[in-house]
């Protein structure tokens, strides 16, 4: 019989264990069953926080910046460098794991260090940028960024607009002629895992205010004054997908930067190898915190899924929690999911554990789909 070949390629368990320790753990309860397994990690990611990391591990090298946080302190970014290709992920820059506990600023949390991020990746030479949005402690529709790349927004006086995405209610005129020349000569991947619009029922701030602390009288305020923003830089940039992504960080890339949306899963298969690894695979692994109505909807363990049934191959998935029925996991193309719930049913005692019920969850896998 041909000694199987797994690959596993699971995003994080988030609040409990990065997209590596996923993979060791699934990889150590597997050859606890069947010790010559082959066995091939792929940590994934779909755009938000942990794509840098998913990109170191499969070979880049990470590098380091310094630059404004969301609330205006300096914080230390990473990005990934391979080549010409770099993998910034704005949560570094702007991502919610910057704000204290407790403390949410949803009218002025600035996305300028991402701006900061992205010319650190300029700096190092990188033409083409996967630009992974998702995760931010911002609404500003991106105006932060585009003020680091050269950007000036101000309002009637003159002055420049405060930070954040309130302010931008005073703007009255956005001028784009100081941005950074060498942002033309770039390919700049915007990849994420929602295609919200920017504004309305459906934009960045009713969806996703309420997560960074904004009130209901706050979402009315930033969803008028990110229309207004549109209505000066392009309101016909606001409504296309992806353009609400991580507070309209997203409408900021697409209508100043000539960025092309893609979804961020479908571009990190791409930057991490996935085909030719999926090649040489006989089962794949994939998996997340939480597999839910979300994760059908452009999140990694869909993608993952998605691409191996085309290529024929079978998938099982792992997770910390199952809130999907058996049709819905089939027709996403997974064949069985084990969840850490299963083994222990106490929420906290599961994610306190999840490193050594993921082992035994991965020994189910291998008696199940490997041994004999």
């Amino acid at each position: 019989m041909e000694t199987p070949r797994v690959l596993v390629a699971a995003d994080k368990f988030k609040g409990s264990l990065t997209a590596v320790q996923v993979a060791e753990r699934v990889m150590a309860g597997l050859r606890r069953v069947v010790p010559g397994v082959r066995v091939e990690t792929l940590p994934v990611a779909d755009g938000g926080d942990g794509t840098v990391a998913a990109a170191v591990a499969a070979g880049f090298e990470r590098r380091e910046a310094r630059v404004t946080g969301p609330l205006g302190d300096p914080v230390t970014a990473a990005y990934a460098l391979r080549g010409s290709t770099a993998v910034v992920e704005m949560a570094e820059a702007s991502g919610l794991q910057h704000l204290p506990d407790g403390v949410f600023a949803p009218l002025t949390a600035t996305t300028y260090g991402s701006g900061e991020l992205l010319l650190a990746a300029l700096e190092a030479g990188a033409t083409t940028i996967v630009f992974g949005v998702g995760g931010s402690a911002t609404t500003d529709g991106g105006a932060g960024m585009l003020a680091a790349l050269g950007a000036r927004f101000l309002d009637a006086d003159g002055k420049p607009v405060g930070p954040g995405g309130g302010p931008l209610a005073e703007l009255a005129e956005a001028d784009l002629s100081g941005l950074d020349p060498r942002l033309a000569d770039i390919d700049l991947v915007l990849a994420s895992d929602v295609d919200n619009p920017l504004t309305g029922p459906k934009g960045a701030p009713e969806v996703y205010g309420r997560q960074k602390g904004a009130s209901e009288e706050d979402i009315a305020v930033l969803d008028a004054a990110l229309a207004h923003y549109a209505s000066i830089l392009g309101p016909d940039t606001a409504a296309l997908p992806g353009a609400g992504a991580a507070g309209g960080i997203g409408y900021g890339a697409l209508v100043a930067l000539g960025a092309r949306f893609r979804p961020g899963i479908e571009v990190m298969l791409d930057v991490l190898g996935f085909a030719p690894a999926l090649a040489r695979a006989t089962l794949v692994i994939t998996g997340e915190g939480s597999l839910d109505e979300q994760t059908l909807h452009g999140k990694a363990p869909a993608g993952v899924a998605a691409a191996a049934r085309a290529a024929g191959i079978e998938v099982v998935a792992v997770c910390g929690r199952l809130a999907l029925p058996p049709e819905a996991l089939e027709k996403a193309g997974i064949r069985r999911a084990y969840a850490l719930a299963e083994l222990e049913p106490d929420p906290a005692v599961s994610m306190a554990q999840a490193g050594p019920l993921l082992e035994r969850a991965a020994e189910s896998i291998a008696r199940d789909f490997l041994a004999g």
